[in-house]
C-alpha cells in the first residue's frame, strides 16, 4: 500500500510518500510545496493544486491521508489552511484518490502513541518508523510523513476489526 500524506498549508504544504512493505515502512518520496507570500492567493492555490496532481500522477498512491483542521487560534490562518485543503481535495478527487482526515491527535497517537506528545517525539518516531537519517526539514514534511504513517497504522486496524467481525 503506497500512501501520500499530506500537511495543508498556504505558504507550505509538506508532503510525504509511504509504502508499507511487509511489516516495514518506506519513505518513498518527502519534501513541501512552497508559494510565494507575494502572489495573490488563486495562483498560490493552483500552484498548490498543480503539484499534488503532478505528485498523485508520479507516485500512483493508493490513498491520500490529509491532517485536518481541527482547531486555530488565528481565524486568517484557519481560512488560509482552509483554501489550501481545498485545492488538495480538489486534485485528489479529480483523481480519484480516495481520501482519509485526521487530527493531529490522532497523528499523535498513532505515531508515538501518546496522544499530547511534542512535536519532537512525534518527528523523532517517523525518523526511527522510516529509518531515516535525520529527521526530514521543513516540520511541514515531517508531518506529512507522520500523517501517512498514521493512515497506515488506522487502515491496519480497520483491517484487523473486519476481519475479526467477518467483514
Amino acid at each position: 500500500m503506497r500512501i501520500l500524506g499530506i500537511d495543508p498549508g498556504l505558504a507550505t504544504v509538506g508532503y510525504g510518500i509511504v509504502e508499507k512493505k511487509g511489516d516495514l515502512f518506506e519513505a518513498i518520496d518527502f519534501g513541501y510545496i512552497s508559494t510565494s507570500a507575494d502572489s495573490q492567493v488563486s495562483p498560490r492555490l493552483f500552484s498548490i493544486y498543480t503539484n499534488i496532481k503532478l505528485l498523485i500522477s508520479r507516485f500512483s498512491p493508493d490513498e491520500m491521508a490529509v491532517e485536518k483542521l481541527f482547531f486555530c487560534k488565528n481565524i486568517r490562518t484557519a481560512l488560509q489552511v482552509g483554501e489550501a485543503r481545498g485545492a488538495i481535495l480538489t486534485a485528489a478527487a479529480e483523481s480519484t484518490l480516495p481520501v482519509f482526515e485526521y487530527t493531529p491527535l490522532q497523528v499523535k497517537q498513532a505515531v508515538a502513541s501518546y496522544g499530547r506528545a511534542d512535536k519532537k517525539q512525534v518527528q523523532e518516531m517517523v525518523r526511527l518508523l522510516l529509518k531515516l537519517q535525520e529527521i526530514p526539514k521543513p516540520d511541514d514534511t515531517a508531518d506529512a510523513l507522520a500523517i501517512a504513517l498514521c493512515h497506515m497504522q488506522f487502515s491496519r486496524w480497520e483491517r484487523m476489526v473486519r476481519k475479526k467481525e467477518g467483514i
